[in-house]
């Protein structure tokens, strides 16, 4: 492979290798994908957990130009999606541009060259003309500070990275973190473990989850009637479209979610105590809203205990808990997701005239439709500041990013130029006009707080609108917002 492609991507999730295949099809072949790991997926590599599965509708979570009538669940699980992206970029010949193994460390921009320096882990440096960042965000585990931690004489990991070498039959464990992970994983611990300990720091608002097996006879008219496949993505679209209403409209528009999850608890637990424990006390959709039909009955086994009160203490053998009971523990398994705000600004990237990108986002991270940068040539991203979703497919918004991408490569060429960044006042727009609406959200105004903030209390995570606004406004690039030269 040359050490100087034109375009440079990197990672091999949805972003990364949907870029590669929109640039074959578009007939351009000039690049290489730089995978971290020895094979394929991103956050469907990282991820194989017990349980572990998407929380989309299958047939919304994957590419539009590649449906799948052959998924076997309305929710499809780990494997599935893992082996449907190998199958994707088999298909469509990505496979002979990846470079596995290949973690970037750092990333600089050469301003007399008009050339990008990307440097990985074991020297190698590689010199194109662009880069596309599809490092997505769940990635980097996140780990509780937890006092004595390092005293623990158990085993421990984190839900991405499961060891699956340990055999939890039998076995005391706590599970500290009940977010998107841990409500999926702890009813098959529950199954395994002697006594299961959930810490529970804030209670996750769960609606029931719909899924369902689609049989062969499904799957097969799916496949064969024209259109069939088409129509269920539209329909899975404009349902979890409706969601928006109160997350980004008005708060108070939520009510008829809020008394589904409130149902689902009341049909699910009969404990008084417990139910109180597992209500939420902030707005439906101020966090996270999680799906699932067998986390609530897990919690009312037996062998399970549903902690509140927090941790106070790690002990070799132990987990003293806030209220100052001591659990003996076998194991600790971490459900406490990643670092979605910091998973771009831990990055060594450095853009004209050795800005760092620490320094542009020295008052909270921010782009141009979350995917270019002022003051970093020829830089995109794919699901950077303020494009993550809290109510449809993240895949939806990956494509909307890689046709701007792609508009901005058109750019280059029609006008025979060698740059292209946004103009700060552009990006200052876009971003004043996102942040005046997102002020007005649930996750700003529902009483909680949550990764999707920063450490200001700014939501720089999520589009403060329906998907189809971000398709309008984002698919092609405007000339008049760029510098090209």
């Amino acid at each position: 492979m040359s050490t100087r492609p034109a375009i440079v991507i990197i990672g091999t999730g949805f972003g990364g290798l949907g870029m590669a295949i929109q640039l074959i099809r578009s007939g351009f072949h000039d690049f290489l994908v730089l995978e971290k790991s020895g094979d394929l997926g991103g956050t469907w590599r990282e991820n194989t957990y017990p349980g572990c599965a998407c929380d989309v509708p299958s047939h919304m979570y994957s590419f539009s130009f590649e449906l799948n009538p052959g998924w076997t669940r309305m929710f499809a699980p780990q494997r599935e999606i893992q082996e449907y992206l190998h199958r994707t970029a088999d298909k469509y010949g990505v496979k002979r541009y990846i470079r596995y193994n290949s973690k970037v460390e750092r990333m600089e921009y050469d301003d007399a060259a008009q050339r990008w320096e990307v440097t990985l882990a074991d020297g190698t440096r590689y010199r194109p003309k662009a880069v596309v960042s599809g490092i997505g965000a769940l990635h980097i585990p996140s780990y509780p500070d937890l006092p004595g931690l390092d005293t623990f004489k158990g085993t421990t990991f984190h839900s991405a990275e499961w060891d699956h070498t340990y055999d939890l039959t039998g076995k005391r464990v706590a599970v500290i973190g009940t977010g998107a992970s841990a409500i999926q994983f702890v009813p098959k611990v529950a199954e395994q473990a002697a006594q299961l300990h959930v810490f529970q720091r804030t209670a996750p608002w769960i609606q029931p989850k719909p899924d369902k097996e689609f049989g062969t006879g499904v799957r097969a008219f799916l496949k064969t009637v024209p259109g069939a496949a088409r129509t269920l993505r539209y329909g899975i679209y404009w349902a979890l479209e409706a969601r928006a209403v109160g997350f980004t409209v008005d708060p108070r528009l939520s009510g008829p979610m809020d008394k589904l999850a409130r149902r689902h608890i009341r049909r699910q637990i009969a404990d008084p105590e417990l139910r109180r424990k597992v209500t939420p006390d902030y707005t439906i959709g101020c966090k996270r809203v999680l799906l699932s039909n067998d986390y609530y009955p897990a919690l009312t086994r037996p062998n399970v205990d549903l902690i509140t009160e927090g941790v106070a203490e790690v002990r070799e053998h132990s987990i003293v808990t806030g209220d100052g009971r001591e659990l003996e523990v076998d194991c600790i398994i971490y459900g406490t997701g990643f670092k979605v705000v910091d998973a771009l600004a831990e990055q060594q990237i450095v853009g004209r005239g050795g800005v760092k990108l620490q320094e542009l986002w020295a008052e909270g991270a921010e782009a141009h439709h979350g995917v270019t940068l002022p003051g970093f040539p020829n830089f995109f991203m794919l699901l950077g500041p303020n494009t993550g979703l809290g109510h449809n497919s993240v895949v939806f918004m990956i494509e909307v990013q890689i046709q701007h991408i792609l508009s901005c490569l058109r750019l280059l060429a029609e006008q025979r130029a060698d740059t292209i960044e946004p103009r700060p006042e552009a990006v200052r727009r876009f971003n004043d006009r996102m942040h005046r609406r997102l002020r007005r959200a649930v996750w700003n105004e529902g009483g909680c707080t949550s990764w999707y903030l920063d450490a200001n209390g700014v939501n720089r995570t999520l589009w403060p609108g329906f998907t189809f606004e971000y398709w309008l406004s984002s698919r092609r690039a405007r000339p008049a917002d760029y510098v090209i030269g």
